[in-house]
């Protein structure tokens, strides 16, 4: 584990990571320094086999993420951007392991984009979604602008581009984006319950399926099932010890010993 964040922290509780956006005296909003940080973090959470999923939350009760650090941009600050996007998660494409989003406070412009960057959101009562770029004479270029179309469908997600309005937890989860809507006291104890239900499973099992449905949605649907078996966590799940371990278990009607390899 790295020791030396100054802008993110880390924990592990188990196969899962916590990662905790800490910077909340701005709003937690990402600058060059943050971002860099964080994609070292989530480089280092992809390569350990003991890690299995990832849950990003935030400092403060105020803001999950105010997005890009415009003051700091501003004044004339590093905007080197790592390849794998903003929060070292908005371009990273290739994570088979799941990442749980517990939206605490505040999401605008990237800050909504990091969570639509996960792979589930679940949000407290007070978190509020926004994308406010047009306001500032910007785009949601962090994935933002195809993303929340997937995700909701183009009438809905064009309402919040086109308005920039602010998105309660509850009309989120309406609207879809959302998946679960906790009291501001019980959002990490739910993330940790999902994220525990996740790490239940054969971890191989679990990237073979993030991985096929994200591959999926990019083919027509015989292709996708035509082409799902040569996908390349599917290949490594089929090659896995969990592919015998699974069966053996239920066989043997005892709890499966997942190794993720």
């Amino acid at each position: 584990m790295m020791a030396d964040l100054e802008f993110v922290a880390v924990e592990r509780d188990g196969p899962i990571t916590i990662v905790t956006l800490n910077r909340p005296e701005v709003m937690n909003s990402l600058h060059s320094p943050a971002n860099m940080e964080l994609d070292r973090v989530f480089n280092e959470f992809a390569a350990d086999p003991d890690q299995w999923v990832a849950i990003v939350t935030a400092a403060g009760e105020r803001a999950f993420s105010a997005g890009n650090d415009l003051k700091y941009q501003a004044a004339g600050g590093d905007l080197t951007m790592p390849n794998s996007g903003f929060a070292g998660l908005t371009s990273r494409f290739d994570l088979t392991k799941p990442v749980i989003a517990a939206v605490n406070g505040l999401a605008m412009g990237g800050g909504f984009e990091i969570a639509l960057a996960c792979d589930i959101i679940i949000a407290s009562q007070a978190a509020t979604f926004s994308l406010p770029e047009p306001n500032v004479g910007l785009a949601a270029l962090g994935g933002g602008l195809h993303r929340l179309p997937r995700a909701i469908g183009t009438k809905r997600a064009m309402d919040l581009i086109l308005t920039s309005r602010r998105v309660s937890a509850e009309e989120g989860k309406e609207l879809g984006f959302v998946n679960y809507v906790t009291t501001p006291d019980a959002l990490m104890d739910t993330a940790l319950e999902v994220a525990q239900t996740i790490a239940r499973a054969s971890p191989m099992s679990i990237r073979a399926s993030k991985e096929t449905v994200a591959l999926g949605l990019e083919d027509t649907l015989d292709g996708a099932i035509t082409k799902q078996w040569d996908y390349p966590a599917m290949a490594a799940l089929f090659a896995s010890e969990d592919l015998i371990e699974g069966p053996a278990a239920f066989a043997e009607k005892r709890p499966p010993q997942w190794k993720g390899r």
